[in-house]
C-alpha cells in the first residue's frame, strides 16, 4: 500500500518552497520595526537561526525530520526557556510569519491551516 497523503511540506513546495518561506520570514524579522522585540532575541547573524527553523519546520510539516536527525527531539519550549517570550514576542513572530506566508504561499486554505497551527505553537512558547 502506498501513502497518498499530501503533507503541508509538499503543498508548500518541498525544500525549495520552505526555504523561500523561512528566508522571507527572517528578512521580515530583520527589517520590520514592529518585530524589534523578537529580533533582539536573535544573534546578529540570522543564518544559524534560519537554518534551524528550516530544519524544524521540515519535519513538523511532514517532510524530512532534519532537526531531529541533527539535534535530537526539538523540545521547543525547553530550548526557548532562556529567552523571555510573552504575548508581544509571540505576536511579533506571527506577524513576520503571516506576512511571509501571504507573500510565499498562494494557497489560502494552506495559509489558514498553517496560521492556526503556528499560532498555537507560538503561544506554547510563551514563558512570561
Amino acid at each position: 500500500m502506498t501513502n497518498t497523503e499530501t503533507t503541508p511540506y509538499q503543498l508548500i513546495g518541498g525544500e525549495a518552497g520552505l526555504r523561500r518561506l523561512v528566508q522571507r520570514f527572517y528578512a521580515l524579522m530583520d527589517t520590520l520595526p514592529e518585530a524589534y522585540s523578537i529580533r533582539k532575541l536573535h544573534p546578529a547573524d540570522l543564518s544559524g537561526s534560519e537554518e534551524k527553523l528550516f530544519m524544524f519546520l521540515s519535519g513538523w510539516l511532514g517532510g524530512p525530520p532534519l532537526f531531529a536527525e541533527t539535534f535530537g527531539h526539538p523540545r521547543l519550549r525547553a530550548r526557548h526557556l532562556p529567552f523571555t517570550i510573552g504575548n508581544d514576542e509571540a505576536g511579533q513572530w506571527m506577524l513576520c510569519m503571516r506576512q511571509a506566508m501571504a507573500e510565499e504561499l498562494p494557497d489560502e486554505r494552506l495559509r489558514t491551516a498553517l496560521d492556526k497551527a503556528l499560532t498555537d505553537l507560538a503561544q506554547h512558547m510563551r514563558n512570561a
